[in-house]
């Protein structure tokens, strides 16, 4: 049972971690980028914008599996 409780926690760590990583860089590519990028996604429905962003997505999470395993 303790196994299982620090499997949990070591998860939930990871998974904290890899939203923060997430949110961080997600910041940082904001402010790499011309203008505010959330802006560009979600008013004015710009593809090019949210395929960079879906990429950083795929990316950061390949980096935090990579980390796990």
């Amino acid at each position: 049972m303790d196994l299982i409780i620090q499997n949990v926690g070591s998860a939930a760590l990871f998974a904290f971690l890899g939203i923060a990583l997430f949110i961080v860089a997600f910041l940082i590519l904001d402010l790499l980028t011309p203008g505010k990028l959330w802006t560009e996604i979600s008013e004015k429905r710009n593809n090019a914008a949210a395929i960079l962003m879906g990429s950083l997505a795929i990316a950061l999470g390949m980096i935090v599996a990579a980390a796990i395993h």
